[in-house]
This record gives C-alpha cells, structure tokens and sequence, in this order.
C-alpha cells in the first residue's frame, strides 16, 4: 500500500496541514462596524494574544447586493443586510491601512470577499490568500474568478452539500490553487448539537488527503478544541476586543482572554496527539 502524500497549504512563511500546529483564524470580521481605530484595538489584542492571523471582510454593497437587501433582516440583526454591510464596509485605502498594520505585527491578514470587486481589490492589494465564505461556497463564477489568482483558498461550507462542495473544489483544482476545507454550520449563534464535528470525517472520506478545519459560530471554545482531536488543521472564531462593544456578530465572538486559552489550548492538544 502506498503512503499518502502529506498534504500541506502555504500561506506566507505559514506550513498548515498533517505535522503542524493548528492556524487560528482570529475572525475581526464586521465587528469594527467601520471604524479603522476599533479594527486596530482588535488586531493588536489577537496579536497580544498569541494568535496568527486575523481576518476581514470586504463588502463593494452595490457589487455585492440586489435593492431587495435593503428589506431582509437577518435573524441575528435589527437592520437590514444591506444597511448593516453598508456602515461596515471599508474603503480601499483603509483595508490596506490595516494589512500594513497586521503584517508590521508579523501576523497574516486575511480578508474575505463577497463579490468580483471585491475580490479585485483584495488582488491589487496583494493579500497572500483568500477566505470564501459558505455563501460563496457554491458561487462558482466568483470562485473561479478568485482561483484565476493563484493564490491560496480557505473555503467554508455552511449550507452546502457534498456535491456542491465537489463542483467548488474541482474549480480550484483544475486552477492548481491550493486550499482547506472548512466545516461550518450558519447559524449564528449555532446550538451545540448542530456544530456537527461528525462533517470533519465526511470531508475527510470525500476529499482525502485535504487539509480540513472548523469555522465556528458557537459560544466558546469547546468545539473549536474538540476539532483539533478529529483533525482539523485550521480554526476560525468571531473575535472581539470587548463583548460589551455593539455589533451584530458580537454574541458569537471571543474575546482576547478566550483567543489565548484557544491557541494555547488548540496547540497542546495538537502536541498530545
């Protein structure tokens, strides 16, 4: 029987996969509801924290959205989703403010765009890798597009099935981009019963050899911890520098003390193992 190849994705200097610590993704999203200052507290705090990486979103509303936007609430908000994206996205000139303030830290900057110029712009930037987000999991003309840039990928799968998983992937293989599967179930926050660890081993059995993880919207760090034992390899939380702050992925985030219990704890389970 012949050995697997250990399979490994490359993010800067960062080896992630089999033989490796796990990569905590301190996931600073929207919660700056668009404000630079309170991006930085957060990026500092991940830093103080021990972790990695930090990551954003980047929303271009008009290229992102339909009118109807502005009438849907999410279950999780007051406002609508466009009002809501609309006061958190941020300009160009600001997105890379904070890129040069991460990377002055030594940590990664990821970002993850939810539309082709957002996309774009993150290309002109020069960012190392891309996150796509489970919305966008079955989005293929957008990930086709993002695959024509050769970078790297980390790939949610919220909402999606095996076979819509399977389409994404193949996208990125005939690309020759390489790339992290992670499970994830959108809800927000998601019931302990419905993380559902079990899909670390589906993914495993469907796409072998991939390098898996979990991006987690449940209260601490419990499952996040639980992963690292069955395999996962990346690890994305919401995180905030305060959960007094307002916002509406506040409820789903951890704070800095909860970051640095979660890359402690994520690494000496990985040296357990």
């Amino acid at each position: 029987m012949k050995n697997k190849i250990k399979k490994t994705i490359k993010i800067g200097k960062r080896l992630i996969g089999k033989g490796y610590p796990p990569f905590v993704i301190a996931d600073v999203g929207i919660n700056h509801e668009g404000s630079v200052k309170k991006a930085k507290r957060m990026i500092k705090d991940a830093y103080l924290a021990g972790a990695e990486c930090v990551k954003f979103q980047c929303h271009i509303v008009k290229d992102e959205m339909v009118p109807i936007a502005k009438k849907i609430i999410p279950g999780h908000a007051k406002k609508s989703i466009w009002d809501i994206m609309e006061k958190c996205a941020l300009s160009e000139k600001e997105e890379r403010e904070l890129k040069n303030y991460t990377e002055k830290l030594g940590m990664i900057y990821l970002n993850t765009p939810f539309s082709r110029a957002a996309a774009g712009r993150l290309h002109k930037m020069g960012v190392l890798a891309y996150k796509i987000g489970s919305g966008e999991c079955n989005n293929y003309p957008l990930i086709k597009y993002i695959a024509s840039f050769k970078k790297p990928v980390i790939l949610s799968t919220g909402m999606n099935d095996i076979n819509s998983i399977k389409k994404a992937v193949k996208i990125l293989k005939d690309n020759k981009v390489p790339y992290a599967l992670l499970q994830c179930t959108s809800m927000y926050p998601t019931p302990y019963d419905k993380v559902r660890l079990g899909a670390l081993a589906d993914l495993k059995n469907n796409f072998p050899g991939d390098i898996i993880g979990l991006s987690d919207h449940s209260v601490g760090n419990y499952t996040c911890l639980g992963a690292v034992a069955l395999g996962a390899s990346i690890l994305e939380k919401h995180f905030t520098s305060s959960k007094k702050w307002p916002g509406p992925d506040i409820a789903i985030s951890i704070d800095p003390k909860e970051l640095k219990e979660l890359v402690a704890g994520s690494g000496a389970i990985y040296q357990a193992l």
